[in-house]
């Protein structure tokens, strides 16, 4: 296949056994672990977790990325479309309140048919929120829950920390497509069935870009209609330079958490500074694969 699939655009050669383009991954999915995953937002993880599949490879290029064995080592196994649909099941079959698709998006002509046949449980698409909405429509009916990052409200750090200056105006096209397929949040026994959760990572030294993150969740949704996930846990990666060496301050997160309740945004999730450690990272080791 020649590939366009995501914003980059490379029009690259992938097949089943080569990648080409920035993501560096063949056309079949390549997985690294498959497994019960007790760490994402609780309405998500509810008790038993979320049957997450981590995809290896990425459209972004994050410098502080703490996946990067899988996400630019192309640390994995290539499976089929049949064993994809195996592995749905086994994690159905654990307890999973969900499939969760961690950084798919890359794979998305391959995922189709493993998702033709409807599960029992909610499909979550978790990704970077670096989208093409063409690609994204391909996924309408297929996906429940949206969960995409919104990492950058600048230009000048989506270009220095991924490599990609257009992000925002990428990522919150995206969003808005999420958010036309499914709708506002419903939620039911306490866990989410469909919607859209907005995840912002708080960056050391940019507390400018995390306010204008907020500000247009704030002006775009109304209360209740999306869920907004404020985190803390960034972890400095070796080679950091620059703010990215350190852990962001109490004093930067509490003010980025009071400038999110001040602009009105109140469902969602606050996450406690001490997710900031790197054993909430999973091993990358073929698990459930």
């Amino acid at each position: 296949m020649i590939c366009n699939i995501c914003p980059r655009r490379c029009g690259a050669e992938r097949t089943e056994t080569y990648g080409g383009g920035f993501c560096r991954m063949p056309a079949v999915p390549v997985i690294a672990r498959a497994g019960l995953h007790l760490w994402e937002e609780p309405v998500l993880s509810g008790t038993r977790g979320s049957g997450a599949v981590f995809f290896s490879g990425c459209s972004l290029g994050c410098v502080y990325c703490q996946n990067h064995t899988i996400s630019a080592e192309g640390v994995g196994k290539a499976v089929t479309t049949e064993r994809l649909r195996e592995i749905f099941r086994e994690l159905i079959a654990q307890g999973a309140h969900n499939i969760d698709l961690i950084t798919a998006s890359h794979f998305v002509p391959f995922l189709l048919p493993a998702l033709e046949e409807p599960l029992p449980v909610p499909v979550v698409f978790n990704c970077g929120g670096y989208e093409r909405v063409e690609t994204l429509r391909l996924l309408e009916g297929k996906v429940q829950i949206w969960l995409p990052d919104l990492k950058y409200g600048l230009e000048e750090p989506a270009r220095r920390y991924s490599h990609a200056p257009d992000y925002f105006p990428v990522a919150t096209e995206a969003i808005r497509e999420m958010f036309r397929q499914v709708g506002p949040c419903r939620m039911e026994d306490g866990l989410l069935r469909q919607g859209v959760v907005i995840r912002h990572l708080v960056l050391p030294g940019q507390l400018e870009s995390t306010r204008r993150v907020i500000d247009w969740v704030a002006r775009t949704f109304r209360p209740g209609e999306v869920l907004f996930s404020l985190m803390s846990q960034y972890t400095p990666q070796p080679g950091a330079e620059g703010p990215l060496r350190r852990h962001v301050t109490a004093a930067e997160y509490r003010a980025a958490a009071e400038y999110m309740a001040n602009c009105g945004i109140v469902d969602g999730f606050v996450q406690e500074r001490t997710s900031a450690r790197e054993e909430y990272t999973p091993a990358f080791d073929l698990t459930g694969v």
